[in-house]
């Protein structure tokens, strides 16, 4: 076959470093649309992305002619960078280390995309450990807690 196919959706999820609640509202928006441009630099569509303070979903279209690993290793170096230069409360802006990436079948994009917008009411409700916990859980991804809260 000479033809070359790929339909990976991913759901992309990091927090701030020690979960600091750092993003602001005033530059979420571009924080996002930065995000975006890495994404479509990468061939990887974006289809949703959402944030609150402490951490952000992103949800993709992962393209075939990049690795993973090195999509989210661009998305995190390169947005944390971006946002260091946004306001002097960025000074000490880092990402955690890790991260959560987890395949979404097609039939739940929809329900994902819901989800995803949804954060900040999802969050009066329950944080971001025990959500990434049930996340970790459900996609059948043992969690070491001792690597995961950096």
């Amino acid at each position: 076959m000479s033809q070359s196919l790929a339909n990976i959706v991913v759901h992309l999820v990091f927090s701030t470093k020690e979960r600091r609640p750092l993003l602001r509202d005033e530059e979420r928006g571009q924080l996002h649309a930065y995000i975006t441009g890495i994404l479509k630099n990468h061939d990887s569509p974006l289809i949703e992305i959402n944030s609150i303070r402490d951490h952000i979903h992103i949800l993709f279209a992962q393209s075939k002619n990049h690795a993973p690993a090195k999509i989210v290793e661009q998305v995190k170096s390169s947005s944390s960078g971006w946002i260091k230069a946004q306001h002097a409360c960025y000074t000490d802006f880092a990402w955690q280390t890790g991260y959560g990436e987890f395949s979404v079948s097609p039939m739940h994009v929809a329900a994902v995309r819901g989800y995803i917008r949804n954060q900040a009411e999802h969050h009066k409700q329950e944080d971001f450990q025990t959500e990434y916990r049930r996340f970790c859980e459900k996609n059948d991804k043992p969690l070491e807690e001792r690597y995961a809260w950096d």
